[in-house]
């Protein structure tokens, strides 16, 4: 809160809060009857056992107690999918690095809501994911994959959208690291392309990405189509 009221200002911060008791009220029952529906589609597409695996609840995931447990498992691999910015103490631990999923074309959206940003600029070619490996600054390790999916922006959620980039590029996501552990993988030349930390979703962006959306939909729709 402290850090969107210093970047937007008063006013801005408001404009957030009101984008989240909008998305609440409208979002809220469609996007859980899909997050369902997708979670049982991810269980029958990659069926495993769970219950063995050990876990670990913690109100820190940087603090000794999180520190003490992934070393006692020797990962190969962290994947982060949290919104903790991890010390090095932490992400140091694998063998071959922490990764984050991304949801944001790196470095153009960096920060926690990419997606969302490039809709709203209508920078539909970088509406997607990106796997990164993580570094000491925020969103800027060496990139190593990224991708999008088709989605219907007038009618699902930038939420929804957002966690569809991931959830269908899996098979990708999961190739790359293999590539990552065999040495065979090349980082994306990032170099030259502009780089920005974006804010917090806001209700009036919102409604001019959705009004924006819809233009574009109704355009597309009135194409002739010649035969």
């Amino acid at each position: 809160m402290r850090r969107e009221v210093t970047r937007s200002g008063l006013v801005g911060f408001l404009d957030v809060l009101a984008l989240r008791a909008y998305a609440r009220w409208r979002y809220q029952q469609p996007d859980a009857e899909w997050i369902a529906q997708e979670t049982e589609r991810l269980r029958q597409r990659y069926p495993s056992r769970l219950n063995d695996v050990p876990r670990l609840v913690v109100r820190d995931p940087n603090g000794p107690a999180a520190r003490t447990f992934i070393k006692s498992l020797a990962p190969d691999f962290i994947i982060a999918r949290c919104k903790f910015i991890l010390s090095p103490s932490v992400f140091t631990l694998a063998r071959h690095g922490s990764y984050a999923l991304h949801p944001g074309i790196c470095p153009e959206y960096r920060n926690a809501h990419g997606c969302f940003w490039a809709l709203a600029n209508r920078d539909l070619e970088r509406v997607g994911m990106t796997l990164l490996r993580i570094d000491r600054g925020v969103d800027t390790g060496p990139v190593l994959l990224q991708a999008g999916c088709d989605f219907d922006e007038v009618r699902e959620s930038h939420i929804r959208i957002q966690h569809r980039v991931v959830t269908e590029n899996l098979d990708r996501i999961g190739e790359t690291l293999i590539d990552v552990a065999a040495g065979a993988a090349t980082p994306i030349d990032t170099s030259g392309r502009p780089s920005a930390v974006w804010g917090q979703p806001r209700l009036t962006t919102y409604l001019r990405w959705k009004r924006a959306a819809a233009r574009q939909q109704q355009r597309l729709h009135r194409v002739p189509v010649v035969p």
